[in-house]
């Protein structure tokens, strides 16, 4: 806007102009605020990822990410050697074969000489496995009524003892059913097509998830026997992974001792799932790794030393070579104690025990070289006395591997079916996964622990 614009505008006409011109200032100014602040935000983030640049990258084999999300490098092809010789090794004889067939030559292929079973003293024994054709066996019940010709009044015959009215399908193939689902993920439509190709047995989806829900209360009833049987034992061990219920993310929690696994599937990561299963009690030991919600549930805390490892290892790669190099040693032979502790004494334990506690404060005292390394050592530092306790305590894992291995099955199981549309699924898998495990402990498949959390009357008359 030009002078002579100006002078010709009048007093409020100026005034207008002046606040206008104010307001836009005013606005600029706060634009400029916003930008600088976002600089700022900027800045801070770029100088995060500059420093992250130069630290090495989480593979499965230094931090917690699983196997699966590690790269595969390609095996080298290793030069042909010459087989050296060596015995054959054959299928073993079934013990109890179901028929025995005897062939004998009737004449010499050679010479055409007659010849008798005296003569064929030696047999060349092999078995022949076939399975016969699978069908269903339908039984028909006709439970004959009519009417008393002495009292006039209607009568029916009672029920056979396990053939009473209902759904068509019996414990044994609802068992198979469970067992097909559960333990090799095959979902309901799949299942229908094995169903009806294999067995020949003709089943809808519906059918196959009213089978699944009546298999719900007999399963969870078994499986709190189980967890009872955990929250009474001196020594848990725990861990969890994600799981998918109704569209949302969900926690599959692990819980076991020597001689049971328990498992909980709940919508919270949370140290509270742990605390309600306990309802009160407080094992003597808890075995798991660092995360905050594993910790504080029992008198004592045994750390997972393969976590440790593993994040060592990430501290090593980053560049430590102050601590983390000689933290990783103590660890391993710590491990390697472990594994001997069945052949060793109490004496002899105890002063492993001290010796390896010595070595720590050796190295605490030490100043790691990268930042990796400070992180672990101050992570050592709140866990110093949770390291190795199961030095001298025989009962105590030196890692949660166990849960881990628990876990396996779910986490196939999770990626093959994509896990649960409804909470009642979850709730049934986690207690069929809870038997089934269990089961296995106790020298069972996983069928026969299916049928004897379904039908117990019947599995303890069977013992």
């Amino acid at each position: 806007m030009t002078r002579d614009t100006l002078d010709r505008l009048s007093k409020d006409e100026l005034i207008a102009l002046v606040q206008a011109q104010a307001g836009q200032i005013e606005a600029q100014a706060g634009q400029i605020e916003a930008q600088a602040a976002q600089i700022d935000q900027l800045s801070k983030r770029v100088a995060e990822l500059e420093a992250k640049l130069g630290q090495p990258p989480k593979t499965p084999r230094n931090s917690s990410l699983p196997p699966a999300k590690g790269d595969k490098a390609n095996r080298p092809d290793k030069p042909k050697k010459p087989r050296a010789g060596r015995p054959g090794t054959c299928r073993a004889l079934a013990e109890n074969p179901d028929r025995t067939v005897e062939t004998f030559a009737e004449a010499c292929p050679h010479c055409d000489h007659a010849l008798t079973p005296a003569d064929q003293p030696d047999a060349h024994a092999y078995d022949h496995v076939e399975l016969p054709p699978i069908r269903p066996v339908v039984t028909r019940v006709h439970r004959h009524r009519g009417v008393c010709p002495c009292c006039r009044k209607t009568f029916a015959a009672p029920a056979p003892a396990g053939l009473e009215p209902g759904s068509p399908f019996g414990p044994e193939l609802a068992a198979l059913i469970v067992h097909l689902h559960v333990t090799q993920a095959i979902s309901y439509e799949r299942l229908v097509v094995l169903l009806d190709e294999v067995f020949g047995v003709t089943i809808s989806e519906g059918a196959i998830a009213n089978i699944l829900a009546r298999a719900q209360a007999p399963l969870v009833a078994a499986a709190e026997a189980i967890g009872a049987e955990v929250r009474a034992s001196p020594v848990v061990a725990s861990d969890e992974t994600s799981a998918r219920v109704a569209g949302k993310t969900w926690w599959q929690w692990v819980l076991l001792s020597s001689s049971a696994i328990y498992h909980i599937i709940t919508d919270t990561r949370a140290a509270e799932t742990v605390t309600t299963f306990l309802d009160g009690a407080v094992p003597e030991v808890w075995v798991a790794d660092r995360y905050a919600g594993q910790a504080g549930h029992g008198r004592e805390r045994q750390v997972c030393l393969a976590h440790l490892l593993r994040d060592t290892q990430y501290a090593i790669d980053s560049g430590d070579t102050a601590f983390a190099p000689g933290f990783k040693a103590l660890l391993l032979r710590a491990v390697l104690i472990g594994r001997r502790r069945d052949r060793l004494k109490d004496s002899t334990l105890r002063q492993y025990r001290g010796d390896l506690d010595r070595r720590l404060d050796r190295l605490l005292a030490r100043s790691p070289t990268s930042a990796a390394g400070r992180k672990l050592r101050r992570a050592i530092l709140r866990c110093r006395a949770d390291l190795f306790r199961f030095v001298t305590r025989r009962d105590v894992p030196y890692t949660n591997n166990a849960c881990e291995r628990a876990l396996r099955p779910s986490v196939i199981f999770r990626k093959v079916t994509g896990c649960f549309r409804s909470t009642w699924g979850a709730k049934l898998y986690a207690a069929a996964v809870s038997v089934i495990a269990t089961g296995r402990l106790r020298g069972l498949s996983a069928l026969e622990a299916i049928k004897t959390a379904l039908n117990p009357a019947t599995a303890q008359h069977a013992c």
